[in-house]
């Protein structure tokens, strides 16, 4: 059980933006911009190594699901970035696939 699952279950608590049956949204405990949020399913992927076809839909209403977030924190029309670590290299540390929803001031590239 990852710190995610813990989250989901309301076992921990976190600021959470944004949840329905599918995903919740939570701000970041280690922000990198004023607006650093985590959006994740509720069904636990580890990586995106582990992404099957099967979860397409899972992983579209994601996609669907982080621009109207990024609406509501009021980082669309200005610009976000979004982000899928994979693995430890890439800087992973939870097992459980996690996007970042990044705005909020402008961001340069390449990051960190």
């Amino acid at each position: 059980m990852t710190i995610f699952d813990k989250i989901i279950n309301k076992e921990i608590p976190a600021q959470i933006v944004f949840e329905d049956e599918k995903c919740l949204a939570f701000r970041d405990i280690n922000p990198q911009a004023p607006v650093h949020v985590l959006l994740i399913p509720k069904r636990p992927i580890p990586t995106m190594n582990d992404v099957q076809p099967s979860d397409a839909e899972l992983m579209g209403y994601l996609m669907v699901k982080a621009p109207e977030i990024a609406k509501q924190l009021g980082v669309a029309e200005k610009g976000y970035r979004l982000v899928i670590n994979t693995n430890a290299h890439a800087g992973q540390t939870v097992s459980h696939i996690h996007i970042h929803i990044i705005g909020g001031r402008a961001l340069s590239w390449p990051p960190g």
